[in-house]
């Protein structure tokens, strides 16, 4: 009896034991860690701030609905270091996003930190008096094309918690940020306001990476609650089978 006694103490000790370690992984989980939130966000803010403001200190004939951000950083801008500072802050919130959003598929971070590199290299070449130059325009173009190609990347191929990271959502962001860049194409040839294309292209995509961000911060609160429900229920049943000698 002595024994026996012995054998379900343990036993009921295991299953406690078992109880309180399972749920700890699951609760201290995050894959977006808050600091990631927040590059995310920063990111489109400072764009949008940043023409806004250098958009103020330039003359009367600037017209921001015809001429592009690039201007406002390039030689002929006036404040140019406002616009310049914007951008770099942009780049260097990019990359610091993609190292926050472990959750998601290394090939869309690296893709990400391409983007960052992408609007460094935009204010590192500042458009000349004369135009934009080749480098220049590269660096943009990489830019367009990377924040355009990105959703795909981020789609998961298994049941995703959230709409927005399945494969039809981000099938759905990859859709508008192409018919997007193929405006702002038409528009730099000459067919449209291109500065007010570039814009609206520019603040649109940038939005994406914290949509991505607030949605893997959703799934895993949903998950963790989930996992914190069913812990009493599990307890419950280790501790009955502690008591009846059936747990194994």
């Amino acid at each position: 009896m002595t024994q026996l006694a012995r054998l379900d103490l343990a036993r009921n000790r295991s299953g406690r034991d078992d109880v309180r370690s399972a749920p700890v992984s699951a609760i201290t989980s995050r894959p977006v860690p808050g600091w990631a939130v927040g590059t995310a966000l920063l990111a489109p803010v400072v764009l949008v701030g940043g023409w806004l403001v250098a958009g103020a200190l330039q003359p009367a004939s600037y017209s921001p609905m015809r001429q592009t951000m690039s201007v406002l950083a390039g030689h002929s801008g006036s404040d140019r270091w406002v616009m310049t500072a914007a951008l770099l802050l942009v780049g260097s919130c990019q990359i610091a996003t993609s190292a926050g959003l472990t959750a998601v598929r290394m090939p869309a971070r690296i893709l990400l930190i391409l983007t960052g590199l992408s609007t460094l290299g935009i204010a590192a070449t500042p458009e000349p008096v004369t135009g934009p130059t080749s480098r220049h325009l590269a660096f943009a173009a990489s830019c367009v094309v990377t924040t355009a190609v990105w959703p795909v990347l981020v789609a998961r191929r298994a049941p995703a918690r959230s709409w927005i990271l399945s494969i039809y959502g981000c099938a759905t962001a990859t859709v508008i940020f192409a018919g997007l860049s193929c405006w702002l194409l038409i528009a730099a040839r000459g067919g449209g306001d291109l500065g007010m294309v570039e814009r609206l292209t520019s603040t649109v995509q940038g939005l994406f990476p914290l949509v991505v961000a607030l949605a893997l911060r959703q799934a895993d609160a949903s998950h963790q609650h989930h996992a914190a429900e069913r812990v009493p229920r599990t307890g419950r049943r280790l501790r009955q089978q502690a008591r009846t000698g059936t747990i194994r």
